[in-house]
């Protein structure tokens, strides 16, 4: 079998998946702009990266993403034409909607069937836009959001189904679309993400950190509004005047992945750390590390912060858990659906930093008190997100798909 992904950045969400399909022997091929890793047997298919949202004179207000979308489909639909004139038409497509890369696959392929990753729909109100109690979405906000959706909507009418990773996701898209969505998570490997108690991490000044360390870790892609790095920052300083042994570990890079940057500009750290007073003894920034190396920072975690706007849930929350780290998360409805607090973890208000502080002092002063939590989290993994089990949904839907073009049945929902 003939199995190709599109996504712009790579192989992204697909990464496990592709590779599983290549160590099988079927043919795997990515269309994307970069490339982010090699696959071995996998052939990378670059198409024409296109510049971003532009505005022309005589364009309408908003158009400048729909416009960058449907461009980036032109490129896709391109590259796989000219596979099909040198005899390389696959016999089924993945890809991401979200930029439009899926937009006239069916157009230039219309008998090979496709489904599509759908990560994110935007909206107005139940999702991070107004989130924030100073954000009040205009109507010029939204306008621009549902403009913004124009790509996945069309996708969707041409495609056979999507798939997204959470029930939270799918639900944010129109109900008609939902019964054509299945739910699956991309998977977690639990084999390599496992506690350990005799983890350790060197810190480049010499120092060993170790598990029984009052650590608490804090992960995100950047250090920044969306993930909670302000609410996280702030009960440390609150955290470190009473547990003056307290060190926390903030791994993420300094730029922007979501939302605004800070008045002025400049790196979300920078701004928050002059107003703070918070011992720089105890924080450490180490920027952005390798897997191996939160895969060791989550072992010996004491306390792992895990706060989002509702928006994406991160891989890193559920890789935590898996390596049994007790995670304090936010009690925003993609953390909902993973961790119930008591249970598994524990959940306090986004921008309560107080309720924060407070219950990361009582892990650090109690530690015995959430063994059964920790056990518990990595359980929710093993049952929900092994990697095996999700690669077998997938499959299974790939299946479903190729056997027949019609929309998902209740059968083929992974809730």
């Amino acid at each position: 079998m003939h199995v190709a992904f599109v996504h712009r950045r790579g192989f992204g969400q697909f990464a496990a998946l592709a590779r599983h399909l290549a160590e099988a022997g079927n043919e795997v091929t990515i269309v994307t702009e970069t490339v982010d890793q090699r696959i071995p047997s996998v052939r990378v298919v670059r198409h024409r990266a296109e510049p971003g949202p532009r505005a022309h004179p005589q364009m309408a207000r908003h158009l400048g993403a729909p416009d960058h979308h449907v461009r980036i489909g032109h490129r896709v639909a391109e590259t796989f034409d000219a596979m099909a004139r040198l005899g390389q038409v696959p016999d089924v497509i993945l890809g991401h909607i979200g930029w439009g890369s899926m937009m006239f696959v069916k157009d230039v392929l219309p008998r090979v069937p496709a489904l599509g990753y759908c990560e994110f729909f935007y909206r107005a109100e139940g999702a991070d836009v107004g989130f924030a109690p100073d954000d009040k979405p205009d109507s010029e906000t939204r306008k621009r959001l549902r403009l913004r959706n124009i790509a996945q909507l069309l996708s969707l009418e041409a495609i056979e189904g999507g798939i997204s990773p959470t029930n939270w996701q799918r639900n944010l898209y129109p109900a008609d679309a939902q019964q054509r969505i299945a739910v699956c998570h991309e998977g977690i490997d639990t084999r390599r993400f496992r506690p350990d108690p005799a983890a350790s991490l060197r810190l480049p000044h010499g120092r060993v950190l170790k598990a029984g360390d009052p650590v608490i870790t804090f992960v995100a892609r950047d250090l920044e509004p969306y993930r909670g790095f302000p609410q996280a920052l702030e009960a440390a300083a609150k955290v470190v005047r009473r547990h003056p042994d307290a060190l926390f570990v903030f791994v993420g890079g300094d730029g922007v992945s979501y939302g605004a940057p800070p008045p002025g500009g400049g790196p979300w750290k920078d701004h928050l750390l002059a107003s703070l007073d918070l011992p720089r003894e105890r924080v450490i920034f180490p920027g952005v590390v390798a897997h191996s190396v939160l895969r060791q920072l989550f072992q010996i975690s004491a306390a792992h912060l895990y706060l989002t706007y509702p928006f994406v849930l991160s891989w890193s929350v559920l890789e935590a858990m898996a390596c049994g780290a007790l995670v304090i998360g936010s009690d925003t409805t993609p953390v909902q659906e993973v961790i119930r607090s008591g249970r598994n973890g524990l959940l306090v208000p986004f921008f309560d930093t107080d309720a924060l502080a407070e219950a990361i002092l009582g892990v650090l002063e109690r530690p015995d008190d959430f063994r059964a939590l920790r056990a518990a989290a990595r359980r929710t993994v093993e049952q929900r997100f092994r990697l095996e089990d999700c690669l077998a949904r997938q499959l299974t839907l790939i299946g479903n798909t190729t056997g027949k073009t019609t929309a998902f049945s209740a059968e083929t929902q992974f809730a």
